[in-house]
């Protein structure tokens, strides 16, 4: 009788042990038990101290993108935009823990990511300045002895095939025949949007610096507005919904400029100055900003509308930088248009060959030497 009761209680000792559940990768959480409820607390201890000082690599990237906006280094736009960069790539290999990780490692996972992804040289060289930017924070914490730069010139491009699908030029730009259609549905539907598209037609100006533009930012009876500020756009941490807002500095330094409007075109403004004589913002409906993705459709709409291929509001700043360059326009004028800092940039990404194929064969059968004898 004794050695049963000696036996239950044992059982009943058993069923006593301290306890307690820590997160686990693979199961979510994990039971430990322990003879004492101190030694359950210096478990605990133990795990979360090792969480703190060996953190994982989406840690480590979410405190040093969230510590770039809260130092304005960034705006809200390019960090939602480096969330969701690191996201597409990093969804795996972030869980790993910031010190177990090798340079080795990391060279491999970046080299995976170009076939993985077809990514573009483009699209590998905003990768890899992702991952250095928070891989220098982890350096600087002393979380890894190993230096991002290291990494970088261990990767072998010689045997790198990057994706080189490219849009041709056609859908780039506007050709003359193709602006010709989206000024008369303009001219015979002329609304907020469709002005909005209009004006940027024929200064050039970013979606962004058009919708923040404001009644004070006109100038000399609407003959130039000036260029003060740019939209930007980030997703809410608590409601998760894409949140656009005004920033109070255009997109670069050489943003903040006077546009000049063709002559032709005052009326635009004045046309605007009756629709919202009393509104802060240029473009407002039904008492709010437009927003940039309402005039990106509104662009497509029109596209569709006139039997045209759809493009973005980029190519109508390609197609404004392309007739200014075609015709031959003083450069100085050139870059304060499109702000840039330099005529170069406009040349090398914004100049494109508008003419269509059968403009192409006129030009070319021409040429002495290609005529028939």
């Amino acid at each position: 009788m004794f050695v049963v009761n000696i036996v239950s209680l044992l059982h009943i000792l058993e069923r006593l042990k301290w306890y307690t559940y820590l997160p686990d990768k693979e199961k979510g959480r994990i039971l430990k038990k322990k003879s004492t409820r101190e030694a359950v607390e210096k478990e605990v201890i133990t795990y979360w101290k090792s969480e703190l000082e060996n953190p994982t690599i989406t840690e480590v990237f979410n405190e040093w993108n969230d510590r770039r906006l809260e130092l304005r280094k960034i705006s809200s736009a390019t960090h939602l935009r480096n969330k969701q960069l690191y996201d597409r790539h990093y969804e795996e290999f972030g869980k790993y823990r910031i010190k177990n990780i090798t340079s080795r490692e990391v060279c491999d996972f970046l080299e995976e990511q170009i076939p993985k992804f077809r990514l573009s040289a483009k699209g590998f060289s905003n990768l890899k300045t992702l991952t250095r930017g928070f891989l220098k924070r982890a350096k600087r914490l002393e979380l890894i002895d190993f230096r991002i730069e290291e990494i970088l010139a261990e990767i072998d491009y010689s045997e790198i095939e990057f994706n080189k699908n490219k849009k041709p030029e056609s859908l780039q730009v506007f050709t003359d025949s193709e602006m010709d259609r989206i000024f008369e549905y303009v001219r015979n539907n002329m609304d907020i949007e469709n002005l909005g598209i209009l004006l940027m037609f024929v200064t050039g100006m970013r979606v962004g610096e058009l919708v923040t533009l404001k009644w004070e930012d006109v100038g000399n009876g609407g003959s130039f507005v000036s260029i003060r500020r740019t939209e930007t756009r980030y997703r809410d941490k608590d409601s998760g919904k894409l949140t656009y807002s005004v920033k109070e500095s255009p997109k670069t330094e050489a943003g903040i400029r006077d546009v000049v409007i063709p002559k032709d075109y005052f009326w635009v403004l004045a046309r605007m100055k009756r629709i919202n004589p009393f509104t802060e913002f240029i473009f407002e409906k039904n008492g709010e900003r437009l927003y940039t993705e309402q005039i990106r459709k509104r662009l497509y709409r029109i596209c569709r509308n006139v039997d045209i291929k759809l493009r973005g509001t980029h190519a109508i700043r390609k197609t404004y930088g392309s007739i200014l360059l075609d015709n031959n326009i003083d450069q100085k004028l050139i870059i304060g248009q499109m702000g840039h800092t330099d005529i170069a940039t406009t040349e090398t990404f914004y100049h494109k060959n508008r003419r269509t194929n059968e403009e192409k064969s006129v030009i070319l059968s021409e040429i002495p030497q290609l005529k028939v004898l």
